[in-house]
């Protein structure tokens, strides 16, 4: 009913820019929370940059000013990373809250499968 697909991750030097993408797929429903997670090796997943439908946003204290999360018209949503750190090497997840247009299903929420963000020189 609902899948996401990222991509978008590779390997940059520190100092660079990635732009993640995550395609939505969610016929008869519409999406009222996006963001974005992180898990490094060893450590838990953790929320990086969030949306809700209406457009305020969240960002973990350890990217803000670096990173920001976007959507499109279509429910697509974005994560561009600017100014990338080695800590920022981990595998990103894209996850969404979805809700029936019809109002006769339970919201549903979806996880993408992740892509690999290596920031190394």
């Amino acid at each position: 009913q609902v899948q996401l697909v990222e991509s978008g991750g590779g390997l940059v030097q520190p100092g660079g820019s990635l732009k993640l993408s995550c395609s939505v797929s969610a016929a008869g429903y519409s999406v009222d929370f996006m963001a974005w997670y992180r898990q490094a090796p060893g450590n838990e997943r953790v929320l990086v940059a969030s949306m809700w439908r209406a457009g305020a946003t969240n960002y973990a204290d350890s990217v803000k000013g670096r990173f920001t999360i976007s959507r499109d018209d279509v429910q697509n949503f974005y994560l561009r990373m600017d100014r990338l750190k080695p800590e920022d090497t981990a595998v990103y997840y894209c996850y969404g809250v979805f809700r029936s247009l019809s109002g006769t299903r339970a919201p549903i929420t979806s996880w993408g499968q992740g892509t690999q963000v290596t920031i190394s020189s």
